[in-house]
């Protein structure tokens, strides 16, 4: 009975030792989240806004931009030519507003008074000689035909004299206001089409719209280009994102705002730092590209991670690996 005791104390012991040692094994075991994903660098297609002939492109496939820098021009003549007659349009429309609402100048005026003095007194006379001719009706000294061409020149001479006074009113009051709002709009309508004309003309240049990298020169100079045609393909600079997924058990994990770190295989033990930017709200089956453990046909979330210290290095397409805590405190090597 005493060899058994110390026996089982022994026995005791060794299982102690073991549950420990399992224990240890395995807390001590890197717990860091990992999910996989792809550099998605965006980019942008340039095009002129404006058709014609491409006259010259000044950067090449490779080259690096920078936001407003010239990269290629159109042939402008055309639209010079535009410009000037948009110009005289301009122009003849202004003087056309002007003279409208200037009025009359005063030498109308006064042929339009001394316009209606004549008429008066060619007025005033067929009315004396209709007068004269009804007395000689009386006496039966003249036919009635006489007496009804006296009338009817009176008639024609007081229609004469209304229609110099008309004139004579027009000319005091001026032009009527529907008729200067025509001529104001024409002359808005004109400067519109100025204004059109210099901005197409302006459009002839092509500037970088961002800084970046030039990918793809699609176009030759000569080439005859379409409003809108893409010209060259920039990647830009900033902002570098990655595309990565997570399943809805590790959901919780992935938060906007939350830091990551961001390794490549050419940089295992220099990690990129990034946030999550965006958690897509629904699901979707994980894409082919991605490299994970786990099957392709799980349902997963997208996200965003903007890479905060990106360099040249990070390319479009490049797989790389996410890890959450707790490796992105303690800075200690990616062993993949």
């Amino acid at each position: 009975m005493n060899n058994k005791k110390p026996l089982t104390v022994l026995v005791i012991i060794l299982i102690l030792l073991l549950a420990g040692g399992g224990l240890w094994y395995y807390f001590g075991q890197d717990k860091t989240f990992r999910l996989y994903g792809n550099v998605d660098i965006r980019t942008v297609d340039i095009s002129f806004r404006v058709g014609g002939r491409l006259d010259n492109l000044a950067v090449d496939e490779g080259d690096t931009l920078k936001r407003g820098e010239t990269i290629g021009t159109l042939d402008k003549a055309p639209y010079e030519n535009a410009l000037h007659q948009a110009e005289a349009n301009v122009a003849a429309a202004q003087a056309k507003y002007d003279l409208m609402t200037a009025g009359y100048r005063n030498e109308e005026i006064a042929q339009a008074q001394a316009a209606v003095h004549q008429a008066r007194a060619a007025w005033q006379y067929a009315e004396s000689f209709h007068q004269r001719q009804q007395g000689l009706w009386a006496s039966r000294t003249i036919s009635a035909n006489d007496l009804d061409n006296a009338r009817s020149a009176r008639d024609q001479a007081k229609a004469n004299l209304k229609a110099a006074e008309d004139k004579l009113s027009q000319y005091h009051t001026g032009n009527r206001p529907q008729e200067i709002a025509q001529a104001k709009a024409s002359l808005s309508q004109a400067e519109a089409q100025l204004a059109q004309a210099k901005l197409d003309l302006a459009d002839t240049t092509l500037t970088a719209p961002s800084d970046g990298t030039l990918l793809t020169r699609a176009v030759e100079p000569g080439t005859m280009l379409s409003a809108g045609s893409t010209v060259l393909t920039l990647s830009l600079t900033r902002p570098v994102w990655v595309r990565a997924y997570v399943d809805e058990v590790n959901l919780n994990r992935a938060r906007p705002g939350s830091e990551v770190l961001v390794y490549i295989d050419g940089r295992p033990d220099k990690p990129y730092h990034g946030k999550i930017g965006f958690v897509s709200p629904t699901a979707e089956f994980t894409p082919k590209t991605v490299e994970t453990t786990d099957l392709r046909t799980d349902l997963v979330y997208r996200l965003r991670i903007v890479v905060t210290d990106p360099d040249d290095t990070l390319r479009q397409g490049m797989p790389v690996t996410i890890e959450f805590a707790p490796r992105q405190q303690t800075g200690e090597p990616h062993n993949g």
